[in-house]
């Protein structure tokens, strides 16, 4: 199966503090693939380093094929960072104009995309307000949105449900799923057990370390385990269960 996103023998440091260390993977075009890990183990650097915002002390980045960062691929990619990168004195619709003339939409096409990602995220009737009056999950649902913009091919999602309500996280899924089924490669990092086995595939990560990789089904039967949790709990130990 062909590997839309790579990464071999990626290391990384933040003023002499190692954060990642020889994180490799391979992610199939059209898969779902979660990177699950609690926070600060470096599922967000991980990412930044494949959306070619941070560059990777060694090791190598790749995606679509192309050695990452390239401005070209990264054109045809959608981010949504942990942290909305958003214009508060704006409306949500002037948000979205904005980013859309940025990825190159204008007139018509720009307006219908804009009011397409807008109900995709469930904001189709909220666009007019200031984004400094959106709640914290009304800000998520408008990165996500801003992510879905460019139609992108591959789609880096950096804790996309958080502060999300539970009938708008199903939502969300559904289309992450369709996406899928048209071929875009989406990454999403969660520390949320239940969302991770929605993944088609997932690697677990602790302390900058892939610890392990597979699909859900995979990593359950690997550690002896029930659920997602005990099988990270399992890899966590090294391998080695509570019975040991």
């Amino acid at each position: 199966m062909e590997n839309c996103i790579r990464l071999d023998n990626i290391n990384k440091s933040f003023r002499k503090k190692q954060v990642l260390f020889d994180v490799s993977l391979k992610i199939p075009k059209g898969c779902i693939f979660g990177l699950l890990g609690p926070s600060g183990c470096g599922k967000t650097t991980s990412v930044k380093i494949m959306a070619g915002i941070l560059k990777q002390d060694s090791g190598s980045a790749y995606i679509m094929g192309g050695l990452m960062p390239d401005l070209s691929l990264m054109a045809q990619m959608g981010y949504m960072a942990q942290s909305a990168a958003l214009y508060p004195t704006l409306s949500a619709y002037e948000n979205l104009k904005f980013f859309g003339s940025v990825y190159g939409f204008r007139g018509s096409a720009l307006a219908e995309r804009i009011s397409k990602v807008a109900d995709l995220v469930g904001l189709g009737y909220e666009l007019k307000k200031t984004v400094s009056a959106y709640s914290e999950g009304m800000k998520q649902r408008l990165s996500l949105a801003i992510a879905l913009l460019p139609d992108p091919k591959v789609l880096l999602l950096d804790e996309p449900t958080v502060g999300i309500d539970p009938v708008l996280r199903k939502s969300i899924w559904k289309e992450l799923y369709d996406l899928s089924d048209q071929g875009v490669t989406i990454l999403v990092t969660t520390h949320v057990m239940d969302e991770a086995g929605k993944c088609h595939r997932l690697a677990m990560m602790r302390e900058g370390v892939v610890l392990a990789e597979g699909t859900p089904a995979e990593m359950i039967k690997k550690s002896g385990s029930e659920t997602i949790e005990d099988a990270f709990i399992y890899f966590g130990r090294g391998g080695v269960s509570d019975e040991s």
